[in-house]
């Protein structure tokens, strides 16, 4: 009997390796089929799609009224307004990517032994 050598060697063993990681792979996360129903009734995707698109929305809209209340004790429209929507807009897309795990929570500046330096 003889032993591959060399090329189908490697082969054999990324076609062996291959298999036990798919095989440990579908034992931690088991399909579902695409009819069967979520435990929650399909409506947590729901849920969390209305908090992020509130929050983005309620961002801009906060951001925009200030402007227009700088603009108007001011009187500098229509720069108050715009530089305020454009900073509730980026705080609303930031709002967005801390609620959506992408970002990372800011530090409160508390450690256990008090403010941190």
């Amino acid at each position: 009997m003889c032993m591959p050598s060399g090329p189908e060697k490697s082969r054999d063993d990324l076609a062996r390796r291959t298999q036990e990681l798919e095989a440990k792979l579908a034992a931690r996360n088991p399909v579902r089929k695409q009819d069967e129903p979520s435990a929650d009734g399909g409506t947590a995707g729901y849920g969390q799609a209305m908090k992020l698109s509130s929050e983005f929305i309620s961002a801009i809209a906060v951001g925009a009224g200030l402007g227009w209340l700088i603009d108007k004790v001011a009187g500098t429209s229509p720069w108050g307004l715009i530089i305020f929507l454009l900073l509730g807009f980026a705080a609303g897309v930031l709002n967005v990517l801390r609620s959506a795990g992408v970002v990372a929570q800011p530090k409160t500046g508390m450690g256990p032994d008090g403010p941190d330096r």
